[in-house]
């Protein structure tokens, strides 16, 4: 697959790495290409660095992983996005793109792409290397779009997680933000350690 990264920070830089790995082409989304974080990311293998305009049109799935509040102006740069995959890896806790509450909604509202919102909900670290004690742990999603999530789960396989597990459609993607904020809770604000993941278990 040809994936545009927009926002290539710790949870950007992760799953580009990763997705490289798996021979995927890589398209760095960035403002100015002579200064950028994650500058590194350019040796992995089949990835590049393009204006935000230029890699988006050179892809066919495109992830944010940018404050939430930076999506008006990405919209405003990407251009045409009809017909492609948006993975929405944002999360809008602690400051929402108002008047909308997720990136997810401004996105369905304001562009013609297939949205998805996935990769939101654990740390980055998680995201480098899923698995614990030899067992991987699970990602999760939610959205309308069926052909979007297919390709949320096949790009989490090619990451390592066990399963990506579907939340439902656009109603639970608040729900999956709130979960992300589990995550950030336990880890983070009670002092469990960002080496923490959930994973479901069946009987």
């Amino acid at each position: 697959m040809n994936i545009a990264i927009i926002g290539t920070g710790n949870v950007g830089g992760a799953l580009a790495t990763n997705w490289s790995k798996k021979g995927n082409t890589i398209n760095l989304g960035v403002q100015d290409k002579n200064y950028f974080k994650g500058q590194e990311l350019l040796k992995n293998k089949n990835t590049s660095v393009y204006s935000i305009n230029e890699a988006v049109a050179k892809s066919d799935v495109i992830l944010i992983a940018t404050p939430p509040t930076a999506i008006f102006e990405i919209i405003g740069q990407m251009g045409d996005v009809s017909e492609k995959i948006i993975i929405d890896a944002t999360n809008a806790v602690m400051k929402s793109p108002e008047p909308y509450k997720t990136v997810y909604h401004a996105l369905a509202d304001k562009t013609n792409a297939e949205i998805v919102k996935c990769f939101n909900t654990t740390g980055f670290e998680n995201m480098l290397n899923p698995t614990y004690n030899g067992e991987a742990v699970d990602m999760f999603m939610a959205g309308d779009n069926e052909k979007a999530k297919s390709v949320a789960r096949q790009l989490a396989l090619e990451c390592g997680f066990d399963t990506c597990i579907d939340f439902g459609k656009s109603d639970k993607v608040e729900l999956l933000e709130k979960f992300a904020l589990s995550w950030i809770n336990i880890a983070i604000m009670q002092g469990q350690g960002r080496d923490i993941a959930f994973k479901v278990v069946r009987r």
